[in-house]
């Protein structure tokens, strides 16, 4: 770490335990006190939560974006929209990013749409967080999970109606209608988006970072088409079958267009997703059992992407030289229980689910005019059946267990995988291997945790979690022959094991908290990316891009506080920091975020608020040369906003990055098979403003 980011860090730590000694004060009820209490008492500490004010009032134009103000979050940034969440270092399929429970999946081999994606703001009402191998309900919860809770149907009428504008063009508007009255209850919305590209601290486009040499390059008259058009409509109907018995049925339609991705070689023609979710649930069935539910849901996402706005498809007879037609499917289904066990309950149930992922690479070639289709993600089907149960219960007045299992059954198959391919390919990078279009796995997970409130205010704990997630279908059986480097999956592959502790300890008052936690993890069989030297022997293949297990070690901290001062001021600090190593290969392990941290302070009557915030982050030197990472330099930026509430409108409008700094996040480039090489440099300076209408 340089000295600068020593001093940019030793700032948000000093405010931030400055924060935590302030004393405590009265002050008038409002939001900012809710959101302080729910935080301070509700929520453990491995868990943390996003509320739908937090997200209007930030210019994000994706979860991803929005989750990156808590402590231990980073996103991979490969364009205006459609950023990746990182949670503690972990990221891809290492963390599972769910939608009301319903497990959703991109098409896209190059995560140009990550499952947050494919939900627009309109629809949510809060993001719950849980660090940590510490959830036995969901199959793959190994680094965390994060939920994204969609909106209820209000009591009575409802409507609501957002617009917001800001710099690039940016245009985020949506609204909604809503009806809860006794027995029935019924909401419906319908969002846009669309925005120009934006630009860097140097007052370049982000589509600008090639150089003038390279192919990859935009096309001169396609630096600026617009970085992403997307519409989206939703539904959700509910019915009281009985006073105890309720069912709620959901449906979602997004349709995202001509979303540029400089991040990567290609940009999406369209992204379409469909989510249907079912679910019902009834309380207090008997003494003994508590809470019965049920789930059913499907999803589908279409995604076609190209390069026909690069420079490199110029004389491309279809318009393009490189093509990928992707499509995923996602049906689950579960049912749980709640029964009581002596003076605690246990929670169980089972749970299946079927994904099937299919990605078909067309590559032209402009001299000979030879199409080469390849099935770069050969219809690859998953089918998992999980079984667990966690047992909650106090031990004393003071101490409270939560131990959990889960056993999960997996079967995947290469539908379109043949046997000449897998000679051709996969036995010449991986010789003396044995492999087969399908494989099967069996693992188990757990945890064991201790919350123990030696009084009112102060919460301690102490948890120890196995966390496993099996390899993806583009880890075991992606394959795709390319003029430079290949890029083949590894059928060989093992489910992913994270060992991890957690310590955690929060302090909080009904105006204040603090929040700090560290963590160890060793994870073995980590799914990393690798190199593969060109194959001996004919038909000459060159080095090819691949995936292989490693052990590896984490660990890191995350430190978060919030106090009400006088006269309705505010004071808010953060830290986060994650060290990863690969064990296997004695270096650093790729793409892991630096030391970062927030401060602010706050002006919020209830009416009217005015913020001013300051985000750090420290240098990144630790990186993995084997994979050619490099370092990225510290940095600071400083962001101002305010808003007014009258009645039932609200408008709030501000300045991010004021001073036009010109910056970069460590995870800004992609090292893994679909580099472009480049760094997409942060936004520059950019203004938003948004109007809030409720009924």
């Amino acid at each position: 770490m340089d000295i600068t980011s020593c001093k940019i860090l030793l700032r948000a730590a000093v405010v931030t335990l400055a924060v935590c000694a302030l004393p405590q004060t009265g002050n008038a009820e409002n939001l900012i006190l809710d959101e302080i209490e729910v935080r301070g008492a509700a929520e453990s500490t491995q868990q943390e939560s996003l509320t739908v004010r937090e997200v209007r009032e930030s210019p994000a134009r994706d979860i991803g974006e929005a989750l990156k103000q808590v402590e231990g979050i980073n996103i991979v940034r490969k364009g205006a929209i459609a950023n990746d969440v990182v949670l503690r270092g972990m990221q891809k399929d290492n963390v599972n990013v769910l939608v009301d429970g319903v497990r959703i999946y991109g098409a896209c081999p190059n995560r140009m749409d990550s499952p947050a994606f494919h939900i627009d703001f309109a629809e949510v009402d809060r993001i719950d967080i849980v660090k940590g191998p510490f959830d036995v309900f969901h199959a793959g919860s190994m680094g965390g999970i994060v939920d994204v809770k969609t909106s209820a149907a209000p009591r009575g009428l409802g409507a609501e109606l957002n617009v917001t504008a800001g710099s690039y063009g940016s245009v985020n508007a949506s609204a909604s209608a809503s009806y809860g009255g006794d027995g029935m209850s019924g909401l419906a919305g319908y969002a846009f988006k669309r925005s120009g590209v934006p630009r860097d601290g140097n007052g370049d486009r982000i589509t600008g970072i090639y150089p003038a040499a390279d192919m990859n390059r935009y096309k001169d008259d396609k630096r600026d088409p617009g970085a992403y058009t997307i519409h989206t409509l939703w539904t959700k109907l509910g019915y009281d079958i009985s006073p105890n018995t309720g069912t709620t049925i959901g449906y979602s339609y997004q349709d995202a267009s001509d979303v540029l991705y400089p991040y990567l070689l290609m940009d999406a023609e369209y992204d379409r997703t469909h989510r249907v979710n079912w679910n019902i649930k009834s309380e207090n069935v008997s003494p003994l059992v508590r809470e019965l539910s049920a789930q059913v849901y499907y999803d589908k996402v279409t995604h076609l992407m190209d390069n026909r706005l690069r420079f490199v498809s110029i004389g491309a007879a279809p318009g393009y030289t490189m093509m990928t037609n992707a499509n995923t499917a996602t049906l689950g289904a579960n049912v749980i229980g709640t029964f009581a066990a002596g003076d605690g309950a246990v929670k169980a149930g089972v749970d299946y689910y079927n994904r099937n992922w299919d990605a078909v690479n067309t590559l032209y070639n402009k001299l000979t005019k030879v199409y080469t289709v390849q099935p770069m993600v050969p219809d690859v089907f998953v089918d998992n059946v999980g079984l667990f149960a966690e047992y909650k219960a106090p031990l004393g007045q003071a101490v409270t267990l939560t131990a959990g299992v889960r056993g999960d059954l997996a079967y995947v198959d290469a539908d379109k995988l043949r046997e000449d391919r897998i000679a051709s390919l996969f036995y010449r990078y991986y010789p003396g291997g044995s492999f087969t279009n399908s494989r099967d796995f069996g693992e188990a997970s757990g945890n064991v945790q201790l919350d123990y409130s030696p009084s009112d205010n102060l919460d301690l704990f102490l948890g120890l979690g196995r966390g496993v997630r099996m390899p993806d279908p583009q880890e075991l059986y992606a394959n795709l022959k390319r003029p430079t480097t290949n890029y083949i999956g590894n059928p060989e592959l093992d489910p992913t094991k994270d060992n991890e502790a957690d310590l955690g300890v929060k302090y909080h008052t009904d105006t204040w908290y603090v929040n700090a936690a560290a963590f160890v993890s060793r994870v073995n069989d980590y799914i990393n990316v690798t190199n593969l030297p060109a194959p001996a022997g004919l038909p000459a293949l060159p080095a090819a891009k691949s995936f292989e297990n490693v052990d590896a070690r984490f660990w890191g901290f995350e430190l978060g506080s919030q106090v009400s001062l006088p006269s309705d001021f505010f004071l808010k600090g953060s830290l986060s920091y994650v060290d990863a190593r690969n064990l296997s290969g004695d270096r650093p392990l790729s793409e892991i975020p630096p030391l970062k941290g927030t401060v602010a302070a706050r002006y919020d009557n209830g009416s009217f608020f005015a913020e001013l915030s300051e985000n750090m982050s420290a240098r990144q030197g630790k990186v993995d040369g084997d994979l050619n990472e490099s370092p990225t330099g510290g940095w600071a930026t400083t962001d101002i906003k305010a808003g007014v509430t009258r009645g039932r409108f609200t408008v709030f409008a501000g300045v991010n990055n004021v001073f036009d700094k010109q910056y970069f996040s460590h995870l800004s480039y992609q090292r893994d098979p679909f580099a472009s090489g480049y760094a997409v440099p942060e936004n520059g300076v950019n203004f938003y403003v948004t109007a809030t209408y409720r009924h």
